[in-house]
């Protein structure tokens, strides 16, 4: 059953990583990290941060929904998009790091998803009186995200080791940002905001096609970045329920 409201979507994110934490799944942090969002953009709707809380009410919705909608075909017995079964395979590949399930979750939710969800909320010509509100939710993001990766830091002690493996190398696990994907995503929004019909069908499987490819990259880097990934993952902690305690406990 889809969220109504952004309320709806903390009280399906809380439901969902109980069960993951019920089976110790790493696929929990995705679910944390989403959750401690939700909680600020909420805030930032009860305080009037945004020019329409209401629309941002129904864009957090609609962007959540994507989400339970993956989780849900997964519990049917369906196959969510690529970029899902990706970041959702990742639960039992071992020597899988804390960072990799997380940007995981985030590169299909944010490269594929996003685009959907801006549309949904301020279909066709309104989409561009949507973008202050979706730069100001950048801007949470951006912090929450500096404030994760030092959380990270205290679960594996080892993660600082990327920023000298990775010097100028392109490996997304390196240099995957979350606000130039949420950029090139409000860029794909305006082009499916000019589509219909069989247009989408394309674009959806476009964007799915290339967010799959990121989370390949991301998982499988190779070379010396997938050695240090493989010592990062030997090396932080297993404690799944701490991890994600400690993810939610900063919202």
């Amino acid at each position: 059953m889809p969220a109504r409201d952004i309320d709806e979507v903390v009280l399906l994110l809380d439901r969902q990583i109980a069960t993951y934490l019920d089976r110790r799944s790493p696929l929990a942090y995705f679910a944390a990290l989403y959750r401690a969002i939700t909680i600020r953009v909420r805030r930032g709707i009860e305080l009037g941060t945004f020019e329409d809380g209401p629309r941002m009410d129904r864009f957090d919705t609609a962007f959540g929904n994507r989400y339970f909608a993956a989780l849900d075909a997964v519990a049917d017995g369906r196959e969510p998009a690529k970029s899902w079964r990706v970041a959702f395979g990742a639960e039992s590949r071992p020597c899988t790091a804390i960072l990799q399930h997380i940007l995981l979750g985030v590169n299909a939710h944010i490269n594929f998803d996003l685009p959907f969800a801006a549309v949904a909320a301020a279909p066709g010509a309104s989409l561009p009186g949507l973008w202050n509100d979706y730069d100001a939710i950048n801007r949470i993001i951006a912090e929450t995200y500096d404030e994760v990766q030092t959380l990270i830091g205290r679960f594996s002690p080892l993660l600082h080791v990327l920023d000298h493996v990775g010097g100028n190398t392109d490996e997304a696990v390196v240099n995957f940002s979350i606000v130039a994907a949420r950029d090139e995503a409000w860029h794909e929004a305006t082009r499916l905001a000019r589509e219909s019909g069989a247009s989408i069908e394309r674009a959806t499987r476009s964007l799915d096609r290339r967010a799959a490819l990121v989370g390949d990259r991301l998982i499988l880097p190779g070379g010396p970045i997938g050695l240090a990934l493989q010592l990062i993952a030997d090396t932080e902690s297993r404690d799944v329920i701490a991890v994600a305690e400690a993810l939610i406990a900063f919202a």
